[in-house]
């Protein structure tokens, strides 16, 4: 089988189904059927969702698997987010054990870090 195709190679226009087949029992059902959220995504795009599942959700985790900074995963998060509809945090809210988190997998420093904990330590007052 190949990789389901979510875009139309030559005008990246949107795919519809118009067959589908079941190997086990031969039943056939034709019609348009539309690929609903998943046919706004790349093949990349549907990998990273794919493994953002995996990791359950931790993007920390996922940009570990890929090889890529925290904020290079965040930001392709927030591009399927918006290509979704949806509105990507503007101002992310902050979490100690993410900055935690970075300062292990040293994409921040101490200094940063610190002073990422006191602002996290500043919005818990409010």
């Amino acid at each position: 089988m190949y990789p389901l195709l979510t875009r139309d190679p030559i005008t990246g226009g949107e795919l519809i189904v118009t067959r589908l087949e079941s190997p086990e029992s031969g039943i056939v059902i034709e019609g348009r059927f539309s690929l609903g959220w998943i046919g706004r995504l790349s093949p990349d795009q549907l990998a990273f969702v794919e493994l953002l599942v995996k990791n359950r959700g931790n993007i920390q985790r996922l940009a570990a698997e890929l090889d890529i900074a925290y904020n290079t995963a965040r930001a392709r998060l927030d591009e399927i987010v918006a290509l979704l509809g949806g509105t990507p945090e503007q101002e992310p809210r902050v979490d100690r054990r993410q900055i935690l988190d970075r300062l292990a997998a040293r994409e921040i420093s101490v200094e940063e870090a610190l002073r990422l904990l006191k602002g996290a330590d500043h919005e818990q007052r409010k």
